[in-house]
Order: C-alpha cells, then sequence, then structure tokens
C-alpha cells in the first residue's frame, strides 16, 4: 500500500467512541500532511508584525512594476497639455506614429464607451477631446515596444492650444458662482441671534494650503487582454470596482468581463481611491486594440502634474463669545478648491463641514461650504478628507479668542468641549462620548507637564529677544465612516483547506497601512487558531465584489466585520459538526489554541484543528463562506442638513513645542506628546505606527509642503527637489506617543476598537498652534497672529515682521 496521504480520526462504527484511528485511501482533494497550529497566542488578536514586513525590507515584496508581463508586453506614455485653459486647434500625432517602436497611439475618438469617466459625477473625460482645463490633462496615450521609446515619442507630437483665460483664485470662482457642485449649508440655532448678543465678536480669514500625495510607489498598471473581450488588470489602486466599472465602461464591455486585482500599493493616501484608475483605462484600451500586454508607469513629476492634490482651503470665521470664551454661536464660510470637475470633491467638502466644530460646541452656528471650480487638475481625497481644513478655522478660532480674553489657548479649548448642554453638533450628531476627550487632555497636560512647561516658556520669553518658544496642545474628534451612506459595507471569501490552513480575501486594499494584518488576526481569532496559519490573498473584484474604497479610516471597521461574519460562519458550522460528529456536548463547545475543547465537563476529549477539519471535510460541510458587512445607524439629510453622518468619533490630543529664529523664521519642533483614543486596538504596534506616521505626515501638510504654480497654472513643485516631505531629520527629538487604554468604543465596532488610519493626521495641528504661539509672544500674548499654511519659514518672518512693525494691526478684529 502506498504511504498514507493523512491520518485521519473517524468515529469507530464498532464502539462510536471515537477512539479508532483508520488510514483514509483514495482521490479525495485532502492535503498530504495536516496544519497543526501553534496555540493562538496574544499575538493573534494585539501586537503583531506586519504580514508583509519581511517581503518589504528585503525587496521580495512585489509591486505594480515588479510583476512579469507576458511576453511582448508594451509599454504607454501619456501626452499632457501644457496650457491650463483653451480650445484643441491641432493634434497632430503622424510623427508620433513614425517614431521607433511605436506600436499604437488613442485620442479620445478611439474610445469605443464612456468618454467621461468621473467617478461619482461626469467631468472628467479620460482624454480631452476639444476643450484643455489644467496643464497635465491627458490628451492621448501611446504604446510603444519600450519605456524609452514611448517617452520619446510622445514627444514628437504637434498639439497647438487656443489659450482661454484661466481661473486660479477659487475665492473669485465662489464670488462669481463657478462651482463643481452646489453650496450646502448646515445649521442649528439662530445664529445671527447669536452674534448679536454676544458680548464679544471676532472674525478672522485664513488660507490652508494643499498637499501631494507623493506616494514612493506612483500611478502604475498593468492590463493583460483575455482569450474574450474581457481583460485583467493589475494597479496600485484603492478602490478595484470602481476601476473595474471604468474600465468596462470605456471598453463598452460587461463588468464581468474585466477583473482588477491589486496584492498592495506602495502608498496610497487618497491619491489612488479616484484618480488611478484612468490609467489604468488607457492602459486597458491599448491592450484590447493590440492584443498585447500593456505597462503604464508615469514619470514622477507628470504624475505629479497630472493628479490632483488634497483640497487647498479659504476659510471664513465671525463668532460671538463671552466673557469667557466660550462660543455662543457664530457663522463660518469654507472654500474647497476643487480644480476643473467635481471628482470626490461634494464629499470633501462636506466632511470639512463636519469637522468645523472639532472638539467644541459652536452653539447656535451656521456652516457654509462652496466647492469652487479652477482650471487645475481636479483635487481629490487626501488622508484627512477634508476634515483637517475643517478642523483649521476653529482651531485659530481658539488662539484668538484666547488672546483676547487674556487667557491660555488650552484653558479657552477646555471650556468650549462638548460636555452635558452642549453635546449636540451644528449637524444634529449627539456627542456620546464626550468625557473621554475631557479625559484625554486632562492626561496628557499631567504626562506632559503642560503647565509647568507654559511657565518656563513665558519666561524664557521674556528674556529672549530673537529666540521664541511655543506650547500649544490641540484636540481632535473625527467621525468615523462614509459620508456616502452606501459605501458602509464591505464583503470577504473565507476557504478553510482540509489541510487546516485558511484563505482569506476581502474587498479592501493594503498601501502600508497592515489592513491585511488585521484581518488576519480577525480570522485568527475567531477560529481559535495561530496566525500564521491564515493567509490573505490579492484583493480581486472575481472573488469579492462591488466593493467599497479603502478610505474613510473604514478599512477595517468594515472588512473586518465582514471578515468576521465570514469566520462565524464556518466556526458555526464546525461546532454544529462536531457536536453530532463526536457526540459532544454542544454547549460549551468551542475553538481555541488550534483546538476543538469544551467548557462542560472533563471528560470531553480535545480534537486538533486539522483532524477536525477534515473530518469536516468527510461529513461534507461547506468549508467556504462568503462574509458582508453594513455599518447601522446612519443617516443624513442634505435638504436639512442634518442627520447623523458618522457611527462614532475617535479621539486624541497632542501637545507640541517649538523654538522659532524671528530674525530668520526658522523653526524646529522640540518635543511632542501624544495620547490617542483607538478603542480596544486591534494591534498596538501597527497602531501606534498609524499615529505616529499620520502626526508627520500632517505636520508636513501645514509646515514644510507648499505647492507652487506659476502664472500659467504649470506647477513648479513637481519633485522631491522642490517639495520638501518631513524627513527623519524633522522628527522631534522627544516624541512620545501612547495609545488610551480602558476604553472600548461606545459603538458595537470590531472588538470595540477604533479607526487608526486618519484621525492623527489632525495631530499635527498643535505645530502650527504653537508657532502661533511663539509669534505672538512678541506682543506679550496679546494679539494672535495670522498664520497661513503651510508654516513654511518665509511665512514665520513675514508673520513676525508684521508683528513688529505694528501689533495693533495684525490678527482678528471686531
Amino acid at each position: 500500500m502506498s504511504e498514507p496521504l493523512l491520518a485521519l480520526r473517524i468515529e469507530s462504527e464498532s464502539t462510536g467512541t471515537g477512539e479508532a484511528f483508520g488510514r483514509l485511501e483514495g482521490d479525495e482533494p485532502v492535503a498530504r500532511d495536516t496544519v497543526t497550529p501553534r496555540p493562538a497566542r496574544e499575538n493573534s488578536r494585539h501586537a503583531q508584525a506586519h504580514e508583509s514586513a519581511i517581503k518589504h525590507v528585503t525587496g521580495r515584496a512585489r509591486y505594480i512594476d515588479d510583476l512579469p508581463a507576458p511576453h511582448g508586453a508594451l509599454h504607454a506614455m501619456v501626452g499632457l497639455s501644457d496650457v491650463a485653459h483653451g480650445r484643441i486647434t491641432r493634434l497632430d500625432l503622424g510623427a508620433v506614429m513614425e517614431m521607433p517602436g511605436v506600436i499604437d497611439v488613442i485620442t479620445a475618438q478611439h474610445i469605443p464607451g464612456h468618454r467621461d469617466i468621473g467617478p461619482v459625477f461626469p467631468g472628467d473625460p479620460m482624454l480631452a477631446d476639444e476643450e484643455v482645463s489644467y496643464v497635465g490633462q491627458p490628451l492621448f496615450a501611446i504604446a510603444a515596444t519600450s519605456y524609452l521609446e514611448a517617452r520619446r515619442a510622445v514627444k514628437a507630437a504637434v498639439v497647438e492650444i487656443a489659450p482661454l483665460p484661466p481661473r486660479f483664485d477659487p475665492v473669485a470662482a465662489a464670488d462669481a458662482g463657478e462651482f463643481v457642485r452646489p453650496t450646502h449649508v448646515q445649521m442649528s440655532g439662530d445664529w445671527q441671534q447669536a452674534l448679536e448678543h454676544a458680548p464679544h465678536v471676532l472674525e478672522a480669514e485664513q488660507f490652508v494650503g494643499g498637499q501631494e500625495h507623493f506616494y514612493l510607489e506612483g500611478q502604475a498598471c498593468l492590463v493583460v487582454p483575455g482569450e474574450d473581450e474581457g481583460v485583467t488588470v493589475y494597479t496600485s489602486n484603492q478602490h478595484p470596482s470602481e476601476t473595474q466599472k471604468l474600465v468596462a465602461e470605456v471598453l463598452d464591455i460587461p463588468f464581468h468581463a474585466v477583473t482588477v486585482e491589486n496584492r498592495r500599493m506602495g502608498g496610497g493616501f487618497g491619491g489612488k481611491e479616484t484618480q488611478a484608475a484612468p490609467w489604468a483605462c488607457m492602459a486597458a484600451l491599448l491592450a484590447r486594440r493590440t492584443g498585447r500586454a500593456i505597462r503604464l508607469r508615469l514619470p514622477r513629476a507628470e504624475d505629479t502634474r497630472a493628479t490632483g492634490k488634497r483640497h487647498p482651503f479659504h476659510n471664513r470665521y465671525r463668532l460671538g463669545f463671552d466673557d469667557e470664551g466660550v462660543i455662543l454661536g457664530g457663522d463660518m464660510t469654507l472654500i474647497g478648491d476643487c480644480g476643473h470637475s467635481p471628482d470626490l470633491s461634494e464629499a470633501v467638502v462636506d466632511r470639512a463641514m463636519f469637522h468645523a466644530d472639532n472638539a467644541y460646541s459652536l452653539g447656535a452656528a451656521r456652516v457654509t461650504g462652496h466647492r469652487a471650480r479652477t482650471h487645475m487638475a481636479s483635487n481629490t481625497a487626501f488622508r484627512g478628507f477634508g476634515g483637517p481644513q475643517g478642523m483649521m478655522i476653529v482651531e485659530q478660532a481658539m488662539d484668538d479668542i484666547a488672546r483676547h480674553v487674556g487667557e491660555d489657548p488650552l484653558t479657552v479649548r477646555k471650556r468650549n468641549l462638548y460636555r452635558i448642554g452642549r453635546d449636540t453638533t451644528h449637524y444634529g450628531q449627539h456627542v456620546d462620548q464626550y468625557p473621554l476627550m475631557v479625559e484625554i487632555i486632562e492626561r496628557l497636560e499631567r504626562s506632559s507637564d503642560y503647565w509647568q512647561r507654559r511657565d518656563e516658556i513665558r519666561a524664557f520669553n521674556r528674556q529672549s529677544a530673537v529666540i521664541k518658544r511655543g506650547l500649544a496642545l490641540t484636540p481632535v474628534k473625527f467621525g468615523i465612516s462614509f459620508t456616502a451612506k452606501h459605501l458602509n459595507q464591505a464583503g470577504a471569501l473565507l476557504h478553510v483547506y482540509t489541510d487546516g490552513s485558511v484563505m482569506i480575501n476581502h474587498g479592501g486594499t493594503e498601501m502600508g497601512q497592515g489592513l491585511h494584518t488585521k484581518v488576519c488576526q480577525v480570522v485568527a481569532r475567531e477560529l481559535g487558531i495561530d496566525f500564521e496559519s491564515v493567509r490573505i490573498s490579492a484583493t480581486r473584484t472575481d472573488k469579492v465584489p462591488n466593493t467599497s474604497p479603502t478610505a474613510a479610516s473604514s478599512g477595517a471597521d468594515l472588512n473586518g466585520m465582514a471578515a468576521r461574519d465570514a469566520a462565524t460562519q464556518i466556526r458555526q458550522r464546525l461546532l454544529d459538526f462536531a457536536a453530532e460528529h463526536y457526540q459532544f456536548d454542544r454547549e460549551g463547545l468551542h475553538l481555541e489554541n488550534g483546538k476543538l475543547v469544551s467548557d462542560i465537563g472533563a471528560v470531553t476529549p480535545a480534537v486538533s484543528w486539522g483532524e477536525l477539519i477534515q473530518a469536516a471535510y468527510l461529513g461534507r460541510v461547506s468549508l467556504s463562506a462568503t462574509g458582508f458587512y453594513s455599518t447601522p445607524l446612519i443617516h443624513y439629510d442634505r435638504d436639512s442638513g442634518q442627520g447623523r453622518p458618522f457611527y462614532y468619533f475617535a479621539y486624541g490630543a497632542s501637545v507640541s513645542e517649538v523654538r522659532v529664529d524671528t530674525l530668520s523664521g526658522e523653526y524646529r519642533v522640540e518635543r511632542v506628546d501624544i495620547l490617542h483614543d483607538v478603542g480596544d486596538s486591534l494591534n498596538p504596534a501597527i497602531d501606534l505606527g498609524q499615529v505616529e506616521g499620520g502626526f508627520i505626515q500632517g505636520m508636513g501638510w501645514l509646515t514644510s509642503e507648499e505647492l507652487k504654480w506659476n502664472d500659467d497654472g504649470r506647477l513648479l513643485t513637481d519633485g522631491p527637489a522642490t517639495y520638501k516631505i518631513p524627513t527623519f531629520g524633522d522628527l522631534p527629538p522627544i516624541f512620545n506617543v501612547e495609545l488610551l487604554e480602558g476604553h472600548p468604543n461606545s459603538q458595537a465596532s470590531l472588538y470595540r476598537s477604533k479607526a487608526v488610519g486618519e484621525p492623527p493626521f489632525m495631530l499635527g495641528i498643535s505645530v502650527w498652534s504653537a508657532l502661533r504661539d511663539a509669534l505672538s509672544s512678541l506682543t506679550g500674548y496679546r494679539v494672535s497672529p495670522p498664520l497661513d499654511t503651510p508654516a513654511t519659514p518665509e511665512r514665520v518672518l513675514m508673520a513676525a515682521e508684521a508683528l513688529r512693525a505694528g501689533p495693533a494691526n495684525v490678527g482678528a478684529s471686531r
């Protein structure tokens, strides 16, 4: 007899004791060896290394440009407009076709299906046809036999564009009624009466700059044509299902003919939520026309010019408050610079409006959001999705009010926090965990020695004429859910193989944030097996369909719950089967440490996971399940501007200390202390990394990352030589980061955890506020200086010079 395929526990027909062992022969698809999981230690539910960490550091992790392409693959390149606004009068590509290696060229006329690939609303042509709307807009695409030949060929195009007057000023656009989507208003109470009767009124304006995503892996895709009409698209992409839809519509084929796959991205930050799809559509069209695989990878400078950024905002407030600095009500206006098309701007400006209160009660307030159209690349999702820009205006107001009433900004911030009687937002959502914000701030005050350091800094600034130190503590209250209700759903597909190994697939995408790691932990926890027994496969539209983007900090909340649902189904089937097959008492049966065990009595023998799975397979128990989850309770009525758009809020606070040279504007961040709320953390190691990384990225947005265009609308900061993201040298020498423990989510989220992707980003606001604090010391803390962002050394120097020249003319006014 041949070697046994496996040893299987089978119930003895003669004794019914379950103690007999037999050998299984035959051709069933069972395993050669069973997987015997190691004990399910705490790492299956807590600190666990990133599932691809070793691949990352050894270079074995495959990104799009690492994937082997079929023989004969071509390289695509895109020709871009060098005019911000105009009409195309000539597009001659004859010379391009004659260039060495060129196989095909496409323009808008070659698109068989939809030409407009706007993700939500129309306005984004795949290739410009008659009119161009920004410098960097795609005009045509080519396929050539090499990357270098493709780059050379696009330069041979003859493009003539008759210029039209461009608009680059979003404030002027708003004044002229040039919007990509209608204006929206949220209102609570009689804000006009609140202003009229308030003892004090301040008003001010602020400019909040945009931000380049600067993902390490640029926009890239590989498209392989199938034997029928379909294509398989490998893409660095946060929203595979949307890309599937758009590719199908461009090619005029059914959705099922397009399969989109993504194993990992080299960063996304929102820049690949909608704006990865156009390149996949172009490559797919070239692949169908040539019958050959197509690689498309944008050079960094062209990637940066052709894609949108974080929305710059122009904000205004007019707020009334009492003698203690408590806001009674007022009016806020947010103008988002959306670029030339809607893209996701409706939702981005909505979220900015939702977060115009941050952690504070605005009283009777009106918040107005405008979506201005300018001749720029269409601005898009970016970590925080408008929330950071909305928070900035109220944080400026907190500093301004504090200087006006002669109090420390932290004191005024604490007085304005949500509390009993003031626990409902201006859009009608009850803030149920508001005491948590108070606790976070009080704990951070103590752990960071805020008040002792405040006294020391004031004393230092009195003695130092040039070098000024600043200190600020700012809170974060961030709503978790997609504000588009239908996106709050997710699916998962779980397989248990006959050796006991487990494969999970879900609709979320991995961009380095550890989502796949957390989902594997969830499955391991539900099945009582070791983390290493669970493997995750690439996100594919033919495994889990109709998925939402990995965005809005909801990746783990949604996809983790869907995976949990699938694992729960498998677990219940196994326990039901085991109770009958082994004649165990069903009550008390559970899976733990890689075994089937019982809490009832001491006579029930343990069955290993591998044995249980094989027995279940032979017992014809389905070992595959689809899971699904949709977020409950959320709703929002746009007509009334009221509702509950968020399932829950995540909280946090940070204290930053800076040292500023007021003669040069140069500064250093000396120390940062952070306490952040993640509920019951799914993985503290990953969550700490997200908090640290989010803070540094937020600090970069507000300090060094400056986008500059010339007068013709051409982006000048299109690479690392001119666009300065934070580096290792920008880390504060003292950087204390702590996760809040002992406060599970009040809502029934995944194991009572909270999202951690976006909320930490806004902790960086404390650096900007600390810079304003240092500058305010030039006036004895009587004036709150305006400081637009990014607060580069040049802007800091100009603010200091303005304060020295005449502080009475600087800052907020009645």
